[in-house]
């Protein structure tokens, strides 16, 4: 009995402990709602707005953290996509529900607008970053089947000029179209820009003016993408310098001269002013070596030591080594020496070679080719003594 009524007493105490609990959550619950209607309007719309923008950080940190695991095992490209594109997936998510947020907030027609119309930049300027990832990612794929190392690279070349030119000039299409769509969201702006458009007055005018060497750039940007006078480690001849071209940017040229300077060029340049490009169409070059011998130098055995020469020197190409007598003048007369290598430091270091190791062997083997000055001598007397090396003529 006793057990009885002590199990009663316990229940009866549990119910008035869940009583209780009820009753504190029901004076909670009347304490919020007595509050809320006392905070700032602004109150919840933010908090709703700030609870959004946090969930899609934690979306972003989830998501990227599960591409992460994904392509850890795969090769070079998919993790490169997926580090690329980490910033752009993190606006994506976070601007994605920014918008969720907004749209069930609590506000009212004329504050939802503002938002809404910074969500809505935000997601031009997120279209336009993925479409210069992506762009980044196809050029740099495309330009590793390629490479500038190679003895004979003109094809590469090819490519990493057409390729880096297009995609600045895209880069920059892509910055003027997602600008112009950003000020067309704008009303004032978009009623200037269409005015403007359609009165193609003065102001167009000056505008046009102004912008001419942009466009005059951009236009010959296109021009040396699609017919390519030059590309990327030509060896050109521009302004008087020799050198290689380093660098093609939407506006201007970059000239890596022999001596390491830098010759800065516009890119209209090579479009109307006329340069020299060694390696346009090959790498290959053909160099020229001038020497001036006497006129009794043997041609024959010159032309034997300098085929020597040149099948001896790792420069050498095996195309074009040829010896031919130029030109006849008073004391001396010209040779010319032709050898080709795979491209111009190499041409320019075979010539060296060739002309340090020949006069070498002249000098040793056949002083007397060398230039020499020959003078006749008349004297009044037969019996003078003259010097074995002069020559008495009627003596």
């Amino acid at each position: 009995m006793d057990e009885e009524i002590s199990e009663i007493g316990q229940q009866v105490a549990e119910i008035s402990d869940l009583d209780q609990l009820e009753q504190q959550v029901a004076d909670f619950t009347d304490t919020v709602e007595a509050i809320i209607p006392v905070l700032p309007h602004w109150v919840m719309p933010t908090v709703v707005i700030a609870l959004a923008f946090l969930v899609g950080v934690s979306a972003y940190r989830l998501v990227f953290w599960a591409l992460t695991k994904a392509v850890a095992k795969r090769d070079l490209f998919w993790r490169s996509l997926v580090s690329r594109t980490r910033r752009p997936l993190r606006m994506g998510l976070v601007v994605a529900f920014l918008a969720i947020g907004v749209a069930v907030a609590p506000m009212n027609e004329e504050w939802r607008n503002l938002p809404q119309h910074a969500l809505l930049i935000a997601f031009m300027v997120l279209v336009a970053w993925v479409i210069h990832t992506a762009l980044y990612i196809w050029t740099t794929v495309h330009l590793r089947k390629f490479s500038l190392d190679a003895e004979d690279n003109t094809l590469a070349r090819k490519h990493v000029t057409q390729s880096r030119i297009l995609m600045r000039l895209a880069g920059w299409l892509i910055i003027i179209v997602a600008v112009s769509a950003i000020l067309m969201t704008f009303p004032g702006v978009r009623q200037w820009g269409v005015s403007l458009l359609a009165s193609a007055g003065a102001a167009g005018i000056v505008v046009g003016f102004a912008f001419q060497p942009v466009l005059k750039n951009l236009i010959a940007g296109i021009q040396l993408a699609i017919t390519q006078p030059i590309r990327i480690d030509d060896a050109v001849i521009v302004e008087g310098e020799w050198g290689w071209i380093e660098e093609i940017t939407g506006t201007y040229v970059v000239i890596k001269i022999w001596d390491w300077r830098r010759l800065i060029v516009p890119l209209s340049y090579f479009i109307e002013q006329p340069f020299q490009n060694w390696t346009r169409d090959g790498a290959s070059l053909i160099g020229g070596v001038l020497l001036y011998l006497d006129h009794c130098a043997d041609i024959d055995r010159i032309r034997a030591k300098m085929n020597e020469i040149c099948r001896e020197s790792e420069l050498w190409d095996g195309n074009v080594c040829h010896l031919q007598v130029n030109d006849f003048r008073e004391r001396v007369m010209e040779i010319r020496i032709l050898a080709s290598a795979r491209n111009a430091p190499r041409t320019y270091d075979l010539r060296c070679e060739i002309r340090e190791k020949l006069i070498t062997w002249i000098q040793r083997d056949m002083p007397e080719a060398l230039p020499r000055t020959r003078e006749t001598v008349s004297v009044d007397r037969p019996e003078t003594d003259m010097h074995p090396s002069v020559e008495v003529i009627g003596g």
